[in-house]
């Protein structure tokens, strides 16, 4: 039998004191009726029903304890609308902000190798800190790897400090395309 392969998922679910505020739903929701200035499109768009999409909003608001939507209603000359006040517009924005970076981390695999879920062994090189420059924001941290060669490393001197390194230490670099990181079991 051939091992299936895994890969991790997840939803975001914003929360107020413990009740449901936003999910992918709700988010996609506010986002078509900031796009499209209307709820009924809002609702055709997200494929949801009307009284849905208004009950839904109803229970954001009612939660937050604050209105999402500014609504104008319609008459003789046209229909009414539907905008998103600030507090729909930052909850929407907080909302796409986490999304956007926890779905960025998901498929960065050098973040999961960074916490030993996976790593390359092509891009991760054992050695022993020979020397810290020590900066007042990075250090320059000088690794005797064990094959003939020193890396040098320039990091935050606060991650020298959180990692308690210091010389005779045994570290790896950590290289990626565009720096060298320390890592220290």
């Amino acid at each position: 039998m051939k091992k299936k392969t895994l890969a991790p998922s997840f939803k975001v679910w914003l929360e107020s004191e413990h009740l449901h505020v936003l999910g992918k739903g709700g988010a996609s929701l506010l986002k078509a009726v900031s796009d499209l200035g209307s709820i009924t499109k809002a609702a055709k768009k997200t494929g949801v029903s009307y009284k849905y999409a208004w009950d839904r909003l109803a229970d954001i608001e009612k939660v937050l304890g604050e209105p999402v939507l500014q609504t104008s209603r319609g008459g003789k000359t046209g229909g009414g609308g539907a905008k998103l006040t600030e507090t729909g517009k930052e909850l929407l924005k907080d909302y796409e902000r986490i999304d956007k970076y926890l779905n960025r981390v998901l498929k960065d695999e050098e973040s999961w190798e960074m916490i030993g879920l996976k790593i390359s062994a092509r891009n991760r090189l054992n050695g022993i800190v020979k020397d810290i420059d020590k900066g007042e924001v990075t250090s320059k941290v000088k690794i005797k790897i064990n094959v003939p060669a020193t890396v040098s490393a320039v990091i935050t001197t606060e991650a020298v400090e959180d990692l308690n390194i210091k010389p005779g230490d045994k570290v790896d670099a950590v290289i990626k395309a565009t720096e060298v990181m320390v890592a220290k079991d």
